[in-house]
């Protein structure tokens, strides 16, 4: 057979295939969901997720077939999705804000070699980074580093490290998962890595339940964060050097003001 052909007999079978698609549901509220991910969802046979996400999403689509998992039970919840598209049925595996980032999407297609009547396609989404931003204005203008405090899945000293390197690089900061019932130091830890070479005016924010009833924000200082009531809801913001509070509004300049027109 020759090339041509082959690659033509390849795409029409990965054209039958039932596709698991890794969706990002965003923070929670559907006018947060993409088109693209609400219409994929509305056309999936299954819907699969972690406990807390799926019942996002049951109430717009009650008459969905639904799975779910715990957490740690992230890699059982992927075979799920997998065998359903293995046996003919697309299936949505959502995630909240985007599947690729702290998501399932990368799991997703180290399992998918396992499964070769499967395919998984990954729909952007909503990430708490992006979201949580836009409530507290424009902290993410200018370079940023996304860091996780969680160490489930990362080793702490791999955690100070990447804070280390993010606070000697001026980088604008936001932190996923701050604090938990069984890491009530987390935050507090990682400021005072991070005060070693910022200054404790360096302006701060966090919003919690973002895009959910309940939501809160704050802007201060990171000399005032340890002391905050954060849960692992909440996505803290810490801004670079250059970050200033404008009227309660936590704004990095991406320096247009500096430029000659």
């Amino acid at each position: 057979m020759c090339c041509s052909n082959r690659k033509m007999e390849n795409r029409e079978k990965r054209d039958r295939m039932a596709v698991v698609y890794a969706v990002g549901i965003g923070p929670g509220n559907p006018e947060y969901m993409t088109q693209e991910a609400a219409d994929i969802i509305a056309r999936c046979t299954y819907i699969g997720g972690y406990t807390v996400y799926i019942d996002l999403v049951k109430q717009q689509y009650p008459e969905k077939q639904y799975f779910s998992t715990p957490m740690k039970r992230e890699v059982e919840r992927c075979r799920m999705a997998l065998e359903y598209a293995q046996n003919g049925a697309d299936t949505a595996l959502v995630c909240s804000g985007d599947a690729g980032i702290y998501g399932m999407a990368g799991l997703l297609l180290q399992l998918l070699p396992e499964y070769p009547d499967a395919d998984v396609q990954v729909v952007a989404g909503v990430t708490a980074a992006v979201s949580g931003a836009a409530v507290l204005g424009a902290p993410l203008g200018h370079d940023f580093c996304v860091i996780s405090l969680s160490n489930l899945l990362t080793p702490e000293e791999i955690i100070e490290k990447r804070l280390n390197m993010a606070a000697e690089g001026d980088f604008a900061l936001c932190l996923y998962n701050p604090r938990s019932r069984h890491r009530r130091d987390a935050l507090s830890k990682a400021c005072e890595v991070l005060l070693k070479k910022k200054s404790p005016e360096t302006v701060c924010g966090w919003v919690k339940n973002i895009g959910r009833d309940g939501m809160e924000k704050k802007v201060l200082t990171l000399g005032e964060l340890p002391g905050e009531d954060i849960d692992m809801f909440t996505t803290v913001f810490i801004g670079s050097s250059a970050t200033e509070n404008i009227g309660g509004r936590m704004v990095t300049p991406r320096g247009y003001e500096n430029k000659r027109l």
